[in-house]
């Protein structure tokens, strides 16, 4: 019982994180969220896309792009490109330890190639862990950070492919020593494929079309009981944006991003042990590969529950000479299957080599329909180096 429910605590702990589920019960169609493991990996880890409601798939390339989408990079118009976004967690609520802090960059190897890789590290602050006794286990500092590196390279002049590597730690349990239980930290490695198309004239005009499969790869466990691993969130992303150039000095790109996990759906409970039980080892054992393809007909509710699986990021971006910018977006999650939707502004402000980007995400809903990061302002540092060109 102890160990179920140590489970428990902390998978709803770091769910609460990325989801908000609204419990009304009055409603027709039944809340089934699809929940995975090291759900840090879906937070917007950089301040220009989290202006735009969380839009990256198809956006210009900037340091971020290996969090989006790898195949962008070659499109850069710089060399060498790094950036730093630091994102406070449950500000709203008074916590001042708990955070995303993400890092990536890439390096252009010459104009056809591309080097990038990112860092995104999770901290979820100090915890006392209990049981469902109350019996306390003592203090942790849980943590989780995943890791990546990845090739991009052009095909054409308009075409770019991308790969990526990724390691993933999730240290939940910490030094927690509890009896009959052995626990350790998580551990999976996975993979990023992406596709990058741009349309766009010498000025910058035109569309831009982009496609990503991410974390693909393993189950992630806590203890040496092999039945008990969960699965990573899988994804995969289709993205595309418009850009319109008034004059050499002002443009304003529009933008729409769709999201579906590649993980399976869980079954409706019957509140029969022997039934759920069942239902459980069927849900549990389902491999890896077989779970992405069949996430996409898995749902309870059929095609109709299918489509509800699909999270949408709209945005746009209004740029300056290059050098200010004004940012807005809206995300949008079924309220069966997450029922996060909120509003987002940004600013960004580039001046030489330097580059300075906030986003906020304006506040909605209440209790459990209370976003994370509602209230909360979080900013980026980019440094653009190495001009393409420059003498």
């Amino acid at each position: 019982m102890k160990r179920k429910f140590f489970k428990l605590t902390v998978g709803m702990f770091l769910l609460a994180g990325v989801t908000a589920v609204n419990a009304q019960t009055t409603q027709t169609d039944p809340i089934n969220v699809v929940t995975t493991a090291v759900p840090f990996l879906r937070i917007s880890p950089d301040a220009r896309a989290g202006a735009m409601g969380d839009l990256g798939v198809a956006t210009s390339p900037d340091a971020s792009a290996p969090f989006w989408n790898l195949a962008k990079v070659p499109f850069a118009q710089k060399n060498f490109s790094v950036g730093l976004t630091y994102t406070p967690w449950l500000k709203d609520l008074g916590l001042n330890d708990v955070y995303l802090l993400a890092l990536a960059g890439y390096y252009k190897l010459d104009e056809e190639s591309a080097l990038g890789g990112s860092i995104r590290y999770f901290s979820l602050g100090n915890i006392q862990f209990t049981d469902g006794s109350g019996n306390d286990f003592g203090n942790g500092r849980p943590r989780e950070f995943g890791v990546d590196f990845g090739y991009t390279r052009k095909l054409s002049d308009k075409i770019g492919l991308g790969v990526a590597l990724r390691y993933i730690r999730s240290n939940l349990a910490g030094n927690l020593a509890q009896t009959g239980t052995a626990y350790k930290p998580g551990t999976s490695v996975a993979g990023d494929l992406s596709f990058f198309y741009t349309g766009q004239n010498e000025i910058g005009e035109g569309w831009n079309f982009g496609a990503t499969l991410t974390n693909l790869g393993g189950k992630i466990g806590y203890t040496n009981d092999a039945t008990q691993r969960d699965y990573i969130p899988a994804n995969l992303s289709f993205g595309t944006t418009y850009t319109k150039a008034f004059d050499e000095a002002n443009k304003i790109t529009f933008g729409l991003d769709v999201h579906k996990l590649l993980v399976p759906t869980p079954p409706v409970w019957t509140d029969d042990p022997s039934a759920d039980s069942a239902l459980t080892a069927d849900y549990r054992n389902k491999s890896v590969v077989s779970s992405w393809f069949s996430s996409f007909n898995d749902a309870p509710g059929g095609f109709k529950e299918e489509l509800k699986e699909f999270q949408i990021s709209a945005g746009a971006e209004y740029g300056y000479n290059d050098q200010f910018f004004f940012r807005a977006g809206y995300f949008y999650e079924n309220k069966d299957k997450g029922n996060r939707k909120y509003f987002t502004v940004g600013l960004g402000v580039k001046y030489n080599v330097f580059g300075l980007n906030f986003s906020y995400l304006v506040p909605s809903g209440s209790g459990v329909n209370r976003n994370p990061l509602s209230n909360t302002l979080r900013f980026g540092l980019i440094f653009d180096l190495d001009d393409i060109g420059a003498e």
